[in-house]
């Protein structure tokens, strides 16, 4: 049997929808047979082979879809046919020995997997993932509207909530695209004043909207006095990939204040030792979450109603959805 599926067949080439057979399932792993992914800036790495994987390669890591089979040594219990699990980056495959497994960092895992660059992922109507990347998806949440979630949700979702800012603090959103329109309303939803930032005034208006309490247009002369008007900002989520903007914010930040870097960067980023030491700042850079950081960010946002906004495309317009993903407003979804 074949399946229909969306592949770079070669470095730097365009997807192409091809016909392929449906994966079996190894021992510990399971078939699911995908309803909507989410398409992401990162996928963007796959087609450049940008960390180290093979071609032909299917991309795609923020996957929905129900159980379809299950391999050796999986409870048919937890994950059992039938059932709603999504896979996000975090790939699976946690070794369980290392360092970082025994400190409970799963993702930071040498042996771990990223879904869709270790091995095929979810632009395809069947894939094949390790158990221990499987998120149980709460009932009545929708796979299109959801999918985002599992990368751009919980990377705002679990790096913000491990920062241990006590509410309602005053916080700050840098970059209103996909991370950072989920950012708003993860931190508003968690009892926190804030801030969006964004060059330009065209979202605005959407910014508060979604919970934002002030807005703050960086691009203009004097942004940082206007931001310290605001009062004492205690962590700023940079959620666009533009370096220049990190002295700026980091000025902005008030005493113990954190710059919390989620977009990766084309070059390097400066940052003034003495606006670091004279207000006790910090940069730090979080990296996502893993199955379980997942499963607790989307039952935060079904119990508190954040939601990704999203453009739907099917499985041939894959090219579309990944060339328009600068043009989305937030987030694209391939659905099945």
């Amino acid at each position: 049997m074949s399946m229909k599926a969306a592949v770079f067949k070669e470095k730097n080439g365009k997807l192409e929808v091809v016909q392929m057979p449906i994966p079996e399932p190894q021992a510990g792993w399971v078939r699911i047979k995908v309803e909507a992914c989410g398409v992401c800036h990162s996928d963007y790495f796959v087609k450049y082979g940008a960390l180290g994987n093979t071609f032909p390669r299917v991309p795609g890591h923020e996957v929905i879809g129900k159980v379809d089979k299950i391999g050796e040594g999986i409870s048919s219990e937890e994950f059992g046919i039938g059932k709603m699990v999504g896979v996000g980056w975090f790939g699976g495959n946690h070794c369980g020995k290392c360092g970082d497994c025994k400190e409970d960092e799963w993702v930071h895992c040498k042996e771990s997997y990223v879904c869709g660059i270790h091995y095929n992922g979810g632009y395809a109507e069947y894939m094949v993932a390790p158990a221990d990347s499987l998120v149980p998806i709460p009932d009545c949440m929708d796979p299109v509207e959801s999918a985002p979630l599992l990368c751009a949700g919980v990377t705002v979702f679990n790096s913000f909530r491990n920062q241990n800012i006590k509410a309602p603090a005053l916080v700050g959103v840098q970059g209103i695209g996909g991370l950072g329109h989920l950012a708003i309303q993860f931190c508003k939803k968690m009892g926190y004043e804030v801030i969006a930032m964004s060059s330009g005034n065209s979202k605005e208006q959407l910014t508060k909207q979604l919970g934002a309490h002030h807005y703050v247009d960086t691009s203009k002369d004097g942004y940082i006095d206007k931001v310290k008007s605001i009062g004492s900002v205690k962590c700023i989520l940079v959620t666009a990939p533009f370096a220049s903007v990190v002295p700026g914010l980091l000025e902005s930040l008030g005493t113990n204040g954190k710059l919390v870097i989620l977009a990766a960067f084309k070059e390097p980023f400066n940052a003034d030792s003495i606006t670091m030491i004279g207000g006790s700042k910090s940069i730090i850079g979080w990296a996502s979450g893993d199955s379980r950081d997942s499963s607790d960010t989307f039952h935060f946002a079904r119990n508190n109603q954040v939601k990704p906004m999203v453009k739907a495309f099917t499985l041939e317009q894959a090219n579309d959805a990944l060339d328009g993903i600068n043009d989305a407003r937030f987030r694209n979804v391939i659905k099945m």
